[in-house]
């Protein structure tokens, strides 16, 4: 008989916090912009939710954050173009990234012991991921459009500067500075 794992009402408690995050995070951020896109904020409760309570709980929120995406016509470009590609593309990248998160974290807190430093990893692989996945979507499924708004220019290049440059250094230096902090902070209200 296989048991099953009951999630505490801690951690239920804690996901329905970062789930309204997520969802308020990503309607704020859409008034910033660097280019077409805006900055996604809602990356910092993904990763800390990813980090307190797992890869599972990464993974929800990441797919929340997705579906909030295409809630918020932040995806409109890509929806004209494919509805399929861009809906798989968006909660595949939201998903992807908040499990990647907690799986980089608990790797990296089992082998070496180091809560901030985990942290850090998981921080710093969740917008990678994140992006990565991103560009996976473009090329599978807007490649012919992204290379007409390349303009002629090189198309890669493009990708890169011009989808999601400005964006990816943003994201990553404030996701960077703010999870792991947050949650060292929440570890220590915890372990009192």
């Amino acid at each position: 008989m296989v048991e099953s794992k009951k999630m505490s009402t801690r951690t239920m408690v804690t996901g329905a916090l970062l789930t309204a995050l997520v969802i308020a995070l990503q309607y704020v951020s859409m008034a910033i912009r660097t280019g077409t896109f805006s900055i996604t904020l809602a990356l910092i409760p993904i990763v800390i939710g990813a980090i307190t309570c797992g890869k599972g709980m990464g993974a929800w929120l990441g797919m929340v954050f997705g579906i909030t995406v295409l809630a918020t016509g932040d995806a409109a470009p890509f929806m004209m173009v494919s509805v399929p590609g861009t809906v798989i593309t968006v909660l595949a990248k939201g998903t992807a990234c908040g499990f990647v998160a907690g799986l980089v974290y608990q790797i990296v807190e089992k082998f070496t012991s180091k809560t901030y430093l985990a942290g850090i990893i998981s921080a710093i692989a969740c917008p990678v991921v994140n992006t990565g996945v991103f560009l996976l979507g473009c090329v599978a499924f807007f490649m012919k459009t992204v290379t007409e708004w390349a303009g002629g220019t090189n198309v890669g290049k493009y990708m890169i500067l011009g989808l999601v440059g400005g964006n990816f250094l943003i994201e990553m230096a404030v996701i960077i500075i703010l999870a792991p902090a947050i949650v060292r902070i929440i570890k220590v209200v915890n372990n009192k």
